[in-house]
């Protein structure tokens, strides 16, 4: 992989260093990998050298748990932390799962807190845990789409456990200030977890900079992988007295240890892992963190922010409505529509991908896409006018 060495402003230089990585452009106009990143060579290399061990060695369990090993320390790297700090997970859900079962919601901190920007399994888990003791709180974010501060500090108090925000909306492309909602639930003794599965890979994350106790996220979208994996940060200063009930072995201290006499944890963040990983996954996964690592986030957030302006200005100047907030860094831009299913349909007939969610057709560009994609979208958005709202 070489890396870019123009500018990423220099409209089209960046996509023009990497697009031939990504077999997909040959026919469509990719823009949606806010569902799904585009698949590279160097992934779909990936799954052929697992296929090759599964015929040449086997059950090659030395090399499966050292892809874990690779998928926890990228990961690392990815977000600015040692690897320690990560669990690899079969999926966001499945690290939430093992997070909101290390929490006891018996005692006088019983509350969790959610917004109407998360993701529908992150407040679905959140409301199981009433069955548990917890009381959920949402905060709702009305026609502005965008979280208010002093909504949330309405509900988070001296028994909150947890706090949950999304860092994008997965509906509307809303961005959230993280660092005031983390500094808020931190005052009032909570903790914050972030899902940042719509921004992971595409904008530049530092938790040690950032702060939060838990993130979350996984590798399908931005980071270029596939179904499978996915991760969690756990701050060790804040989150190393919790202990999941949900598990498995690879949580367990010694992971080859086998035992039926007890349950042993790992004190890293691994112990908010569970049983056997997906490991055509994990193979994957290292490819894909490894070749956004290598064209870089901060150019590609750069990019995409132009390419996100582009697509704003063009749909005022059809006098559609883009229901991402201003001031969203993208990647993600929501265009309303008076039938949704319908325009991504007849987006796709001409050969571009995107999709819907919440009556808004969303694009969302990536490191390959170039201002001649959003163009494209664009023009076929011209021609299906009416179904702009």
């Amino acid at each position: 992989m070489t890396v870019p060495t123009t500018h990423p402003h220099q409209r089209g230089a960046l996509p023009a260093s990497v697009r031939d990585r990504f077999a997909i452009f040959e026919r469509l106009t990719y823009i949606n990998s806010c569902s799904q990143g585009a698949l590279s060579d160097d992934v779909r290399a990936a799954y052929e050298d697992y296929l090759t061990g599964l015929e040449t060695a086997g059950s090659d369990w030395a090399t499966w748990v050292g892809k874990h090993e690779q998928a926890r320390a990228l990961v690392g790297d990815l977000l600015h932390t040692p690897a320690e700090t990560i669990a690899v997970t079969a999926s966001a859900s499945a690290a939430l799962n093992a997070l909101t079962s290390s929490i006891d919601f018996t005692g006088p901190r019983n509350v969790v807190v959610t917004t109407d920007l998360d993701f529908p399994t992150t407040a679905q888990i959140l409301h199981a845990q009433s069955r548990r003791g917890a009381e959920v709180r949402t905060v709702r974010t009305g026609r502005s789409g965008v979280l208010d501060l002093g909504e949330l500090e309405k509900v988070v108090d001296e028994r909150t456990a947890l706090v949950s925000v999304p860092h994008i909306c997965y509906r509307n492309g809303a961005h959230v200030d993280l660092a005031p909602v983390i500094e808020l639930a931190h005052r009032h003794g909570a903790l914050v977890v972030v899902d940042a599965y719509q921004s992971v890979g595409a904008l530049p994350i530092d938790v040690q900079e950032l702060k939060p106790d838990f993130l979350v996220g996984g590798m399908l979208k931005y980071l270029l992988s596939s179904p499978g994996v996915g991760f969690m940060y756990a701050d060790p200063d804040t989150t190393s007295h919790l202990v999941p009930t949900a598990t498995g072995w690879f949580a367990a201290r010694d992971v080859f240890a086998m035992s039926t006499e007890g349950f042993d944890p790992a004190t890293e963040a691994r112990r908010y892992e569970a049983g056997t990983p997906a490991v055509p996954s994990l193979y994957a996964a290292c490819a894909g963190i490894n070749l956004m690592l290598q064209i870089g986030v901060q150019a590609t957030a750069d990019h995409v922010a132009d390419l996100c302006r582009q697509l704003r200005e063009g749909v005022v100047d059809l006098q559609g409505t883009v229901t991402t907030p201003e001031g969203s860094p993208g990647p993600l831009i929501a265009i309303r529509s008076t039938d949704a299913e319908a325009l991504v349909a007849a987006m796709a007939q001409r050969g571009v991908v995107v999709s819907s969610r919440d009556g808004n057709v969303r694009v969302s560009p990536h490191c390959y896409n170039s201002p001649a994609d959003i163009d494209h979208a664009l023009s076929i958005l011209r021609a299906e006018k009416g179904l702009l709202a």
